[in-house]
């Protein structure tokens, strides 16, 4: 399970590499600047409708918020 730490990581790495002030990321999610705030002060969990939000205005997919190694992998039956 990714931990909260992790994902506010992600989170200010995503919106630094596209030189997002959290003000504006705010802006383009449409959410309050306080939600993202918090986010980042690991004061709140994101729910999956607000990391959807947050992913369309980084430009980034759900799926990039959970790295490849820590998804979980199906096992295939023999």
């Amino acid at each position: 399970m990714l931990s909260l730490r992790s994902l506010v990581i992600l989170l200010r790495r995503w919106r630094e590499k596209r030189g997002y002030s959290v003000r504006e990321l705010a802006e383009r999610a449409r959410v309050s600047f306080v939600t993202i705030v918090r986010i980042e002060n690991e004061q709140m969990s994101p729910t999956v409708a607000m990391l959807e939000r947050l992913g369309k205005a980084l430009g980034i997919g759900l799926r990039d918020f959970f790295p490849q190694s820590r998804r979980s992998k199906s096992k295939r039956r023999r």
